[in-house]
This record gives structure tokens, sequence and C-alpha cells, in this order.
């Protein structure tokens, strides 16, 4: 299991809502959502107090394999992460005013340096129909200010509605799109002969393109393209999720 599989499991084996777990991390029920689907990561300050209230160690949320740059720990932050679970409360009373103080030096030295523009991203909020989506230049955005909820390789935001891509993808939810290349297996957004769609995506060897819908109930929302069919594909990007199992 990937980190928000990891944590839905965990989260549901203990009894906790999303509004419980989120309570206890002092974040909003919408984040935990966004964690469990790969949208986002907590930061690391959420992290510490995430695998307290999981009661689990590190390791148990990291089991899973991440695409690197999607929010995955580096072994160094694990290891951190690892030695400050073995302190006792005098440790980690000491660890949190360390780390408090040398907070402080930061932000008083990044008040010496010039103010850097907010940067900020289109969200796309016209949806078409059940999975589909619409970020088409020229359709209704807003922009939005890149924050921590925010990865911070998106490009482009956009507002999903329908139950094809769930329960990694909920209705009415936002994903947020860069343009990497897409490999199989990666959830992206498409125009199909005009249709604006979030399908996962794969291509088989002889050249036959499938866009999937997560929620296997829904097969009926599935894209099949025969190479030599002479419908239009076009991929407007790939949505920041870890990748997914394709459907047997």
């Amino acid at each position: 299991m990937a980190f928000g599989e990891q944590l839905r499991h965990r989260r549901t084996e203990l009894g906790l809502s999303r509004s419980d777990l989120a309570a206890q991390l002092g974040v909003s029920p919408s984040a935990i959502g966004n964690y469990e689907t790969g949208i986002s990561t907590p930061r690391e300050d959420v992290l510490l107090q995430m695998f307290d209230a999981l009661q689990v160690d590190p390791n148990y949320l990291y089991r899973g394999s991440f695409r690197p740059g999607d929010g995955a720990l580096s072994d160094e932050e694990r290891n951190l992460l690892e030695k400050y679970r073995q302190l006792g409360v005098t440790g980690r009373q000491a660890a949190q005013t360390m780390l408090g103080a040398l907070g402080l030096m930061q932000e008083e030295a990044a008040k010496d340096r010039p103010a850097e523009t907010a940067r900020v991203i289109p969200l796309y909020s016209c949806p078409a129909a059940a999975g589909y989506a619409a970020p088409v230049f020229g359709e209704d955005y807003q922009l939005i200010q890149v924050t921590g909820e925010i990865p911070a390789g998106a490009e482009l935001a956009v507002r999903i509605q329908g139950d094809s891509m769930e329960p990694y993808i909920e209705d009415g939810s936002v994903v947020y799109v860069n343009h990497d290349p897409l490999v199989a297996g990666d959830v992206g957004i498409f125009c199909v002969d005009g249709d604006m769609l979030c399908k996962q995506y794969y291509k088989d060897p002889l050249g036959m393109v499938y866009l999937f819908s997560l929620n296997r109930k829904r097969a009926d929302a599935d894209v099949v393209l025969p190479w030599d069919s002479g419908r239009s594909l076009t991929c407007f990007g790939r949505v920041i999720l870890h990748t997914l199992p394709l459907p047997e």
C-alpha cells in the first residue's frame, strides 16, 4: 500500500472518522481526504502528530512505493522521524524547542530577503458530467495561491464531478495537475473527441489506448481507443496522485 492507502486503512482500523483525525492534527477534514487520495502530503509537524494519533512508527505509512517528487520522505527525513519517536517526553520537548528556535532564526533571516511574489495557479471550475472535467482555456476559472496544502509541482487544478474515480477522487474534489509525461497507471486529464475526462491511462504494445474509471462499478464510463479509430485524443496533464494498479 502507498501512503494514502495506509493512512486510510489505519484510520478505519482505529474507528476514526476523517473529522476525528483532523481534530487531533489541527487540520481540516478535507485535508485528511487529500492526504488519503494522494492529492497533497502533510507537513512535517503534522506528520509527527499523525504517527502518535495513529499509534504507528513512521515506516508504517511509507511501505508503498512513490514516484520521486510526489511527497515521499527521503532516507534522512525518515531517519530523523524514527529518532524522534525513540525519544522520551523530555527529549521530544527539547527537540521541539530547538526546532522552534531554528524556525524563528529562519523567519528573521527571511525578513532581510526581498519579498517573493506568491505563486498562483488556475483552478478550473466547469465540470461537464460524471467523471468529466474542463481545463480548457477560456472556461471559467479562478486563480488560487499555492500553499503548503497544494503539491509544489502543480501547474493547474481541476474540480471533478461524479463518482467514476472514487474512492481516490471524490465527487466535487479538486485534483492538481502537472505536465509530466504519463506512464501506465497514471491518472490524467484528457480530451476525447471534444469531451473532457479524468481517467487512468494505459497503452498496450499494439497501440490501443485505455482510459479507465478507478471506480470499477462505473466501468461503463471506460473509453477504449484503437490505434486506427480516427478519434482524437489530447492529454492536458498528469494528475498528481501516486500510481495506482490497473484494472485486471
